[in-house]
């Protein structure tokens, strides 16, 4: 598959057919990555796809069994972590309980030699910048989760690297801290504008942070495009169902020239941009959002209009989800958080082809 150019030209990482495998057991499978310099790159995917174990191979935690890894133009394939030139903060927060904050931030790079004046330098500047200034003499026990880690971040921070690899740091937290810090993750790269790799199986996060996406599947990368690409235009069916919530609504049926045939009816493909040449006809799967349907009046004026029957209302204040059924489809609706809707009743539903997104059913690739 063709992958998107990177968003800054000067490559800071490259990766070139990596393959690892733990005995006859293939992780990764002959990956190739090109991430710019100041980049922000989400690896993103379910559990057991093989995004930490990319990101331990860059950070030198993991021997790879074929293929190099360059970091600012240096083959560093069999160089320690230490040599690497980066920082990586994990998702549990590895703090020393016995020192104090500011012990913490300062342990590697005693141990590194780095003269005294320097250590002090650093770690108040990685302080201020996290603004866990008045947490430099507590313990981590004294400390909350977030402010752990920030410290654990401000870790990585004070070896002032090119490099930040993260692996879903903000896991163990609770959803307000996880918004909270996914803001301050993102103000840190605005102002550092370093190169950030980060890994994490919760979408939202991968959508606000994300300068691309990498959305990876059994060691390897499915999909590498911007946030709103991978949404809009979801190389293929695994990546349209993994992003989005509620996912991506399906119709199975035939496609034949401008004409998709399902058991809901006959759906125009008039305004689709197609993007390969062999479209024409066969089995194949008509995707379009919860948030691309039109309902009631609004329906009536959309190229494509279905009667369908109330199932189930989920009111979320700002929005109200409903789901419907349509011939032996049953698929997803996002109205205004006012809708009223009740269970059982008739709702008039409406889209266009051209806010959707169709799959072959051979392939599962985007047609």
């Amino acid at each position: 598959m063709k992958q998107a150019k990177p968003v800054h030209q000067d490559p800071s990482i490259e990766i070139k057919n990596l393959h690892l495998s733990f005995g006859s057991v293939e992780v990764l499978k002959d990956l190739n990555l090109e991430i710019g310099k100041g980049e922000f790159l989400v690896l993103l995917g379910s559990s057991g796809c093989g995004k930490s174990t990319l990101l331990n191979c860059i950070a030198g935690l993991l021997d790879v069994t074929d293929g190099q890894i360059h970091i600012g133009g240096r083959n560093v394939t069999w160089e320690e972590p230490s040599d690497r030139g980066i920082g990586m903060v994990f998702q549990s927060y590895a703090l020393y309980p016995q020192m104090s904050v500011e012990g913490n931030l300062s342990f590697g790079l005693r141990n590194a030699g780095v003269p005294k004046a320097e250590i002090a330098e650093r770690v108040a500047r990685a302080a201020k910048t996290l603004q866990i200034e008045p947490l430099l003499k507590r313990k981590p026990a004294a400390l909350s989760g977030g402010q752990r880690q920030r410290v654990a971040i401000g870790r990585a921070l004070v070896r002032d690297v090119d490099v930040f690899l993260f692996d879903e740091p903000l896991s163990n937290l609770d959803a307000k801290l996880r918004a909270d810090l996914r803001v301050e993750i993102k103000q840190l790269h605005q102002t550092l504008d370093n190169t950030m790799i980060y890994v994490t199986h919760d979408q939202i996060e991968a959508m606000t942070l994300a300068d691309r996406i990498a959305i990876m599947k059994g060691g390897k990368i499915l999909q590498l495009a911007t946030p709103n690409e991978i949404y809009s235009r979801p190389a293929n069916k695994y990546v349209a169902e993994f992003i989005g919530s509620p996912t991506m609504n399906f119709f199975s049926g035939d496609l034949s020239k401008g004409s998709f045939t399902c058991s809901a009816g006959d759906f125009s493909t008039a305004g689709y941009e197609f993007g390969t040449s062999s479209a024409d006809n066969g089995a194949a799967w008509f995707g379009i959002r919860p948030e691309h349907i039109q309902c009631g009046e609004e329906a009536s004026l959309s190229p494509i209009k279905l009667e369908s029957k109330v199932q189930l209302v989920e009111p979320l204040g700002s929005d109200t989800l409903a789901r419907v059924l349509v011939g032996e489809h049953q698929i997803w609706v996002r109205l205004d958080g006012q809708a009223e809707l009740r269970t059982g009743d008739p709702l008039t539903i409406g889209f266009s082809a051209a806010l959707a997104n169709i799959f072959s059913k051979t392939t599962e690739e985007r047609l």
